[in-house]
């Protein structure tokens, strides 16, 4: 041990009177500031202004978005280290003094070792750097996520002891430090592009990306701890020394060339096999340090997946023939990057297996594969597509074979998942046609959900010219229901539907009953069936419709609710005068935490042709009434009795025929009573176009709609927070900084000047110290 220290003492003094460890540590120590100042500047301002400032913990240090400072040095490492390890070895080589430690009774793993800690203490040098803006961090940012930064300071460290160990190792290769720093600068280059090739291979694939080192150190900045990953980096680290052994001991006892190549061989070997165990996701442990746990999955999503108890498979279908922009996430080299997206949920079942059937089959993309290939067949233009991609084709399987393994019509031939549990209960997990396109926690953990258990049963009213569910014309409802390409779609959300009619019982199983749009008188059969519903405490979204009053109002009296006469108009510049802005009320960001975020973040309801609510006896009827949405205060609003036609006519408010002007009229309302042991939910909407295909779909300029968000707010509430699945996590308390723009100038000042400067007279110090020795 004494040798150890020895050698790393001596190394140590070495390097620290070499100009390039001071120099190396000068530019990384001014890159580091740059990149703090940039970013900590930018939450200064913005507080200064006025704005919300959150996260800035990991905003600061690990959020690649926003070049947080641990981001951008990793960047940089893999530029120091070959500099600081040229010399290290082959400085010894090339003066002959490697054979005085030869000759003294050192062994060749005291000399590694030694030199190792060296590069280490160095290392740890560059660490206490970052470590000055992480204890900035905890004296002026509020309640700083210590734990969160501390992890992704070991992961630099790590990282920086890996390249320390392969730039050790090229250093005993050669005499010559500029012909060791390029060999490191290639060993780099090739772990870090190693993991992007051959990935159509799949066992090969698997071993290029356990080779890769780009990204390792990633999750440590988020601030998770992954077993894999402290291993990957033990491994590579003993991996490199080992290397650096063998080598100074086959120089050194000039062993041959077979018996060096089995040494070499079997620490390889060992290493792949370390590695090999250690991702197996049975055998992997994971600590989030942060305090919300932002790198795990949300409680609710934890408890569904303990509850699934067996083996459970997800199967991935890609088509080649799909649409072009959903090719990429079906070809073979995309595999990893999509297992990643279920990573925390093996994290907690380690059993699942992930399967890929890719085929070519005509689906919704006909038309274009029509014009673009019009004289070939499927198999033809499968071949095409996959020759153009640099895929094989023999990979691909014709739509009959796949058609035994799965019926994937109903899902129009599109890319999506089988999700299957070994009792034979399966669901299908779709992408969607939105920018996020992949399905989030939320979709994931509702179709686990589905797999579990019996999730609320929706019903939809028809029979009497309600909005229909199935149809895709602009006023139905088949978006909201069972879009499949729509992320907020209900099959999507975790709910199950069908059309029901009044003429018999609503079935038992129904949970929540839709009635949007009633365009004509309930027979009396029908009237009572549905009373039986309301008796038994059945959920109910009642969605009325300007000119329906007559029809809708018997269905909503029973709870003290009126739809009033005529529509809510408010004349507009931009658009029709019947076109009202639905905003959230206090009340009702308070009961949905769906409708709070909307009125945190200024969305509102739009509302074409709404009937105003009205609730005289709401609570003589024994319910509990919260208004959800009401008309903008700040604009003029009046119940339009006279005009009919808002396209050529101009709308007046006229007192003499009962006109009158109003203020915040409830346009979204929710009523519950107890009845029996359970809670009835009831939700009024004064204007069915809100759900519509058509409502949903559209964007205005300068209006912040968000009316599927009154869907999944609605549902959510009435399935009891069954579905869709609650994914929030506490709210994130660093979310304010303690420094005004005059102390970030002082902080500009000296970690941009004088600190840099004060290490660059120390230097100089230090140099001209040793000249005068």
């Amino acid at each position: 041990m004494k040798a150890i220290k020895r050698i790393a003492l001596t190394e140590l003094q070495t390097m620290f009177y070499s100009p390039i460890a001071w120099f190396i540590l000068i530019i990384f120590t001014f890159q580091a500031c740059m990149a703090f100042v940039d970013v900590f500047n930018g939450y200064v301002v913005a507080q200064e202004l006025g704005r919300s400032v959150r996260n800035v913990t990991l905003g600061t240090f690990a959020n690649p978005w926003n070049n947080g400072i641990f981001i951008v040095m990793q960047s940089y490492l893999y530029l120091y280290i070959p500099l600081l390890t040229m010399g290290i070895m082959s400085r010894e080589l090339s003066s002959g003094s490697i054979k005085l430690l030869y000759s003294s009774p050192v062994t060749n793993f005291q000399i590694v070792v030694g030199k190792y800690i060296a590069i280490m203490t160095y290392a740890l040098v560059m660490i206490g750097v970052l470590a000055l803006f992480v204890i900035y961090g905890v004296c002026f940012v509020h309640k700083f996520d210590l734990p969160a930064v501390l992890i992704g300071l070991l992961g630099l460290y790590l990282l920086i002891g890996a390249y320390g160990a392969i730039g050790l190792f090229m250093s005993s290769l050669t005499s010559y430090q500029v012909v060791a720093a390029m060999g490191t600068f290639a060993i780099f280059a090739v772990l870090n592009y190693i993991g992007g090739m051959w990935q159509d291979i799949a066992l090969v694939r698997d071993i290029t990306y356990w080779l890769s080192i780009r990204g390792r150190s990633g999750e440590f900045i988020n601030g998770l701890l992954c077993s894999e990953e402290v291993i990957y980096f033990l491994v590579v680290i003993v991996l490199f020394l080992t290397f650096t052994i063998i080598r100074l001991t086959v120089i050194r006892e000039k062993r041959k060339l077979l018996v060096s190549a089995s040494w070499y061989f079997s620490a390889i070997f060992i290493a792949v096999l370390i590695g090999y165990f250690s991702s197996r996701p049975s055998l992997m442990f994971f600590y989030d340090a942060t305090r919300t746990k932002v790198n795990t999955l949300t409680p609710n999503s934890q408890e569904i997946v303990s509850k699934m108890e067996g083996g459970m498979t997800i199967t991935t279908y890609a088509n080649i023939l799909d649409e072009d922009r959903y090719l990429w996430y079906g070809f073979p080299k995309s595999e990893l990057n999509d297992i990643k997206r279920f990573e925390q949920y093996v994290r907690f079942k380690p059993d699942i297996k992930m399967k890929y059937v890719r085929y070519y089959a005509k689906g919704n993309n006909e038309e274009a594969l029509d014009k673009r290939y019009p004289t070939l067949n499927d198999r033809e233009r499968m071949v095409k597509i996959a020759q153009n991609y640099g895929v094989d084709s023999s990979i691909y399987l014709d739509v009959n074979q796949v058609t035994q393994l799965e019926d994937l019509s109903g899902e129009n031939y599109r890319f999506v998942r089988v999700l299957e549990r070994e009792n034979g209960r399966k669901t299908f997990l779709r992408i969607y046609d939105d920018m996020y396109v992949h399905p989030f926690e939320t979709e994931i953990s509702a179709a686990f959900k589905r797999l579990v258990m019996d999730l609320p049963q929706v019903g939809f009213v028809g029979g009497h010219g309600e909005r229909d569910c199935i149809k895709q014309g602009d006023r139905d409802y088949n978006r909201f229901a069972q879009d499949k390409v729509f992320r907020y779609s209900l099959i999507n959300q975790g709910f199950d539907f069908r059309q029901v009619t009044l003429d018999k019982p609503v079935p038992e199983d129904i949970s929540i009953l839709v009635i949007a749009d009633v365009r004509e008188q309930l027979p009396e059969l029908h009237r009572k069936n549905l009373d039986a519903y309301i008796a038994r405490g059945g959920n109910l979204l009642i969605a009325g419709e300007a000119k329906r009053q007559e029809y809708m109002n018997p269905l909503v009296e029973q709870f003290g609710v009126r739809f009033m006469p005529g529509r809510l108009v408010s004349p507009s510049e931009n658009f029709q005068a019947d076109f009202i802005i639905s905003k959230v009320t206090k009340e009702g960001a308070e009961l949905m935490y769906q409708l709070n975020e909307m009125r945190k973040y200024g969305y509102v309801g739009t509302m074409p042709s709404v009937v105003g609510l009205d609730l005289p006896e709401v609570e003589n009827k024994g319910f509990k009434t919260t208004v959800l949405l009401t008309t903008d205060s700040l604009k003029k609003v009046w119940n339009e009795i006279e005009t009919i036609d808002f396209v050529d006519d101009t709308v007046r408010l006229n007192p003499a025929v009962g006109e009158v002007e109003l203020n915040k009229v409830p346009t979204m309302v929710a009523l519950s009573r107890n009845v029996g042991d359970k809670e009835q939910k009831i939700i009024i909407l004064g204007d069915a176009d809100c759900l519509s295909n058509g409502e949903i779909s559209i964007s205005r300029k300068k209006v912040r709609a968000s009316n599927y968000s009154l869907i999944t707010s609605s549902f959510f509430w009435m399935s009891d927070d069954e579905v869709p699945i609650d994914v929030r996590r506490p709210p994130l308390p660093d979310n304010k900084v303690y420094i005004s723009k005059g102390g970030m100038l002082v902080t500009k000042i000296v970690s941009l000047g004088i600190f840099p400067l004060g290490l660059i007279l120390f230097a100089i110090l230090i140099w001209v110290r040793r000249k005068g020795r």
